[in-house]
């Protein structure tokens, strides 16, 4: 497995290794000991989720979920591609309000560890895309919030295009207006 930083160094890109032929390939897309032997420790998962969006340009985000259910994930796309964004809302930190930004797609297989005190969204870059994540604590709906996608300053990829959005991100509080709950040191 190949483990590199982003611009906002706990937000890392892992891509692991395919091994293929002429039927397709394999991957191991999680292996806690390659991982350590990286030297990657993540937390434990405990719930994975999966999603599909069929349009090109769908955002969802940017979601969090708050203390003492905070959520770290590990994301990848199954099929298509999405461009996956984290912004670092740990108060305190450097890189506070910063966002990284990186293309996850079934033929790059790469995938982004998006830690605890971060919102985290996407945009589909192909119809039909699905996104896998591991979650690091179970979905709490008295702790789940959203910033509205485009009041972070995110230079999203598809330009010229009307973003498909739900009614629950569309009214989502603006950042600007964004008390957060995380500190670098409760995450």
């Amino acid at each position: 497995m190949q483990v590199s930083e982003t611009k906002i160094s706990d937000v890392l890109s892992i891509t692991p290794a395919r091994f293929g032929d002429h039927r397709g390939f394999f991957c191991e897309s999680w292996n806690k000991k390659k991982l350590a032997n990286a030297g990657l420790i993540l937390p434990e998962f405990v719930q994975d989720n999966h999603s599909m969006s069929r349009e090109v340009g769908t955002v969802r985000g940017l979601h969090f979920q708050s203390p003492p259910h905070s959520q770290g994930k590990l994301v990848r796309c199954g099929r298509g591609a999405i461009f996956d964004v984290a912004v670092d809302v740990r108060k305190g930190s450097s890189t506070y309000g910063q966002w990284v930004g990186e293309k996850l797609s079934y033929e790059n297989g790469k995938q982004l560890w998006v830690p605890a005190g971060f919102l985290h969204g996407f945009m589909t870059l192909e119809p039909d895309s699905e996104i896998i994540y591991k979650c690091t604590d179970h979905y709490a709906p008295e702790c789940d919030g959203a910033v509205k996608w485009d009041s972070c300053g995110i230079e999203w990829p598809l330009e010229g295009i009307t973003p498909i959005i739900s009614d629950k991100d569309e009214k989502a509080q603006a950042f600007s207006d964004f008390v957060t709950p995380f500190t670098k040191a409760n995450t």
